[in-house]
């Protein structure tokens, strides 16, 4: 199995139609074919302090394998949500793990 997880940092500034197009843009994601699993949220309201609330949203998609990872990055719907939604973040961080 192959879990990818991307934390995204949104612009403050952003309007009402700019975060309804990010979130839209998000959940698409998980309509590509090559994912098995996607979960999509916000900070929990944990409050420890080795915890990092500070996103705006969590991805977690998981794959198969790594070849399924590889064929999400160049899925159309994954090359129009990069392209239609960049401009709305400030920050994007990703983990990428196999699992053992």
């Amino acid at each position: 199995m192959f879990v990818h997880s991307v934390y995204f940092w949104l612009k403050p500034e952003l309007t009402e139609a700019q975060q309804a197009q990010f979130w839209a843009g998000v959940r698409s994601l998980g309509t590509i074919a090559s994912v098995k699993a996607c979960y999509i949220g916000t900070p929990a309201a944990t409050d420890r302090p080795i915890i990092d609330r500070s996103y705006s949203c969590a991805l977690v998609v998981v794959f198969a394998d790594e070849a399924g990872h590889e064929a999400y990055q160049v899925d159309a719907i994954h090359d129009r949500f990069r392209i239609e939604c960049a401009s709305l973040w400030e920050r994007v961080l990703i983990y990428d793990a196999r699992t053992n």
